[in-house]
């Protein structure tokens, strides 16, 4: 086995190309991790917010809650259905709730974006897993309060505590900023139900209700039950499910960010075959005399293997630590089902760490391969000629 230090050594004397061969493999673990970390944030905001045994009902046909109108009666209606749970004081855990899009300026003149503004009861607090007011207070029923994530209110104009936003020429004071487990509910703006009906002049309209049932069982007699009255023409999907369709928005980040890990990986493994066809080339005496020592091909081939895998590690290395900063940083995409924006964090999973280290793997082993493979293959007296 060769000394590792003999390939140290020959790292540090061709530091400039050794160093350059590092900054690119960084940058390309960088992109590709940043791009995949984006659709790791999205998917895990939308995941988080399904809840097995809440069901969102809405009109039949409906993909959104903001395409969707159910009365006033039907609501009534779906609140007395057995199985729907109740909490401590016996008040059955079923919220109507009215959802419009708001067009609003977004902070730092970067244009305008639509939000979800959300007209709701003081039951829909309870059927949002890990929802609680982390700064200011409650919006009052009958005023023109509104409470939102501390995401949204760094994002748009209006929307920060104690700011005024504009609701189709209508002022609604921000009282409040609450968490939700950072699920989807961070994405929204919420208000008193029959304070944005009377704003928007959609009084004994509701977009869906929203019910949390007693077991799995009472959620699909439930489900069963709503879809076959065709008096209402209602149909009722599990959190999971709804979410699962706007989920399709990572898709697309998905498909670009392989496509980017593509090209940027074609570029960094020519880079490390030529920084490491660049070794072998200034190294032909060291082969030749590590041959005439007894060194043998497979030596020499799991040497070189073993630089070019250091560099593109180390690149690996730089790369992650350089991501690392983005992790949890808010930011946004639009929801094409919804047609508004949906707020959630950069965030880097274990299956992005797999990934970056594959990547890095894949560059070091492509890149460094031919080289070795021409080091083996020199002949002992042509290397020993060489200058």
């Amino acid at each position: 086995m060769i000394p590792v230090k003999y390939n140290i050594r020959s790292l540090r004397t061709r530091w400039v190309s050794s160093l350059m061969t590092i900054l690119g493999t960084a940058l390309v673990v960088w992109a590709v991790v940043l791009t995949f970390g984006l659709a790791d944030g999205l998917d895990h905001t939308l995941a988080v917010s399904g809840e097995p045994l809440d069901l969102i009902i809405m009109r039949k046909g409906a993909t959104a809650e903001t395409n969707s109108i159910v009365n006033e009666a039907a609501a009534r209606e779906m609140a007395a259905l057995p199985g729907i749970a109740s909490d401590a004081v016996g008040e059955m855990l079923c919220s109507p709730e009215l959802v419009v899009v708001v067009n609003t300026p977004r902070r730092g003149d970067t244009g305008s974006g639509n939000m979800i503004l959300r007209g709701v009861t003081p039951a829909a607090q309870q059927v949002r897993t890990g929802f609680q007011i982390v700064e200011g207070r409650e919006n009052r029923p009958g005023l023109r309060e509104a409470i939102t994530s501390k995401q949204m209110a760094r994002r748009f104009e209006g929307a920060g505590l104690n700011e005024e936003l504009d609701v189709f020429g209508n002022n609604f004071t921000i009282v409040g900023l609450f968490e939700a487990g950072h699920s989807a509910t961070e994405s929204e703006v919420w208000t008193d139900l029959e304070v944005l009906a009377q704003t928007t002049r959609r009084v004994g309209i509701r977009s869906s209700i929203q019910i949390r049932a007693n077991s799995a069982d009472d959620a699909q007699s439930l489900s069963d039950r709503i879809a076959s009255d065709e008096q209402f023409g209602l149909a009722a999907l599990s959190e999971p499910e709804y979410y699962a369709e706007q989920a399709k928005s990572s898709r697309a980040i998905k498909v670009v960010g392989v496509f980017i890990a593509v090209v940027l990986s074609v570029g960094a493994v020519f880079a490390v075959a030529n920084t490491m066809y660049g070794a072998v080339a200034s190294r032909a005496r060291e082969i030749g005399t590590l041959r005439a020592l007894g060194f043998g091909r497979r030596t020499i081939l799991v040497s070189f293997m073993l630089e070019s895998l250091a560099l593109c590690l180390a690149g690996g290395a730089l790369g992650c630590l350089a991501a690392l900063p983005l992790n949890g940083m808010s930011t946004g995409t639009a929801n094409w089902v919804t047609f508004s924006e949906l707020a959630f964090t950069f965030r880097f999973g274990p299956w992005v760490q797999v990934l970056a280290l594959l990547l890095v793997a894949v560059v070091g082993t492509m890149g460094g391969l031919f080289p070795a493979l021409r080091a083996t293959r020199m002949k002992i007296v042509d290397a020993l000629r060489e200058i």
